[in-house]
């Protein structure tokens, strides 16, 4: 990370929901790096929602489209709910997005951690509208 990468996220809190190991390790590692406190990290949509439900001060979410076989809609609905942005990072193609939701940044994994956390950046830079 270059200098202002490490900063990036800096004083921001983000809920990883990411229900593989290895892929949330890098995440967390990732995060933390670019000076974010991560929240979490929820292996399950009930864990996410309880989360998102508990953190007041949520500023955005990297989300898995399907959490141990559950896919993550409720999880995108609370949170658009409270306004806090947020990106997919899946393995799953466009077609399984739900229409809502086509808007929202989608890493498709096996991918850079470093561009997920770029995609989050700019969503959370972004003027509310």
């Amino acid at each position: 990370m270059t200098s202002s990468g490490e900063t990036m996220m800096a004083g921001r809190r983000v809920l990883l929901a990411e229900d593989e190991f290895i892929v949330v390790c890098d995440m967390i590692g990732t995060f933390e790096a670019c000076g974010a406190e991560v929240v979490g990290p929820a292996s399950s949509v009930a864990e996410a929602l309880s989360l998102v439900e508990a953190t007041e001060d949520l500023d955005g979410a990297v989300l898995d489209i399907n959490l141990q076989g559950e896919m993550v809609y409720p999880v995108a609905d609370a949170l658009k709910l409270r306004g806090v942005p947020f990106v997919f990072a899946t393995g799953y193609d466009r077609s399984v997005i739900r229409e809502d939701y086509l808007d929202v940044p989608r890493c498709e994994k096996p991918v850079d951690m470093r561009l997920i956390v770029t995609a989050l950046f700019h969503e959370l830079d972004r003027p509310e509208e």
